[in-house]
């Protein structure tokens, strides 16, 4: 991995702190693509002392607007000449319904939306690449998700998992779709499961579910073990040229 560029959004948080960390220490050079920089920042310190890899930097995007996404893909462009890879990794779970600055559901916007809009406008940048992929951080989830076209934004009938789960079925549906249409290109395109892990998207402040969640973490993986998977399907030599794939456990899962 060393002097490939690699792009991972939510970069600063559970998983995407441990992806980060792991790719680093391969010597990759990466850009941290967070939505706070100054908040990032301690982290990207950190990584940089833990791996000894200084080739790091953040860059602020706001995948909940889209033209923050654009302009974040504009400015990138301008700095660098292509992109090895990029990891979708960001994303939310909320129990209330809210809507983005562009009149999406917020759910589906940050995992979804933002995350498609971001991937086609860099692609111009990952063909410039070698040898370059995508990894969408999807969710097993995605197999009880439904994707009502009709009320896409769901306004009717509101539910968490609802939504989390539609969004991520958003994901690996876009994941194939993707693979399809790079085929004969040098950009391959996978979604992994990072397992059930006990990050902040599944932290609750009051009510039924922060008394849940909170028993529930017990049982759940480290963010460090829910990285594997996409610091797998990112770096391995054994995943060349391997496309339109679902990833569990570092394994192709059907």
């Amino acid at each position: 991995m060393k002097d490939k560029i690699v792009l991972i959004t939510g970069a600063d948080g559970g998983i995407g702190r441990e992806t980060t960390k792991g790719i680093a220490r391969k010597g990759a050079r990466i850009i941290m693509a967070c939505i706070n920089k100054e908040e990032a920042l301690p982290v990207c310190e950190e990584i940089k002392r833990d791996t000894g890899n200084n080739d790091i930097e953040i860059m602020e995007i706001d995948l909940s607007r889209l033209d923050s996404v654009r302009h974040f893909a504009d400015d990138f462009s301008k700095k660098f000449d292509h992109l090895d890879v990029l990891i979708n990794n960001a994303g939310i779970f909320t129990m209330e319904r809210k809507e983005t600055a562009d009149g999406f559901e917020l759910t589906m916007g940050i995992n979804y939306f933002g995350p498609f809009l971001l991937t086609n406008l860099l692609l111009p940048l990952l063909k410039k690449s070698h040898s370059a992929r995508i990894v969408n951080v999807s969710s097993n989830a995605f197999m009880q998700g439904k994707i009502n076209i009709d009320d896409i934004n769901m306004k009717k009938g509101f539910q968490g998992f609802k939504a989390y789960s539609a969004s991520k079925y958003a994901v690996v549906l876009f994941t194939r779709e993707l693979a399809e249409r790079l085929k004969g290109s040098n950009v391959t395109v996978n979604a992994v499961h990072p397992g059930h892990v006990a990050t902040n998207i599944w932290t609750f402040e009051k009510g039924y579910m922060a008394y849940v969640s909170k028993i529930l973490k017990r049982f759940m993986a480290t963010p460090e073990e829910g990285a594997k998977t996409s610091i797998y399907v990112a770096t391995s030599e054994e995943v060349e040229g391997i496309s339109g794939e679902y990833f569990e456990k570092c394994s192709i899962k059907d």
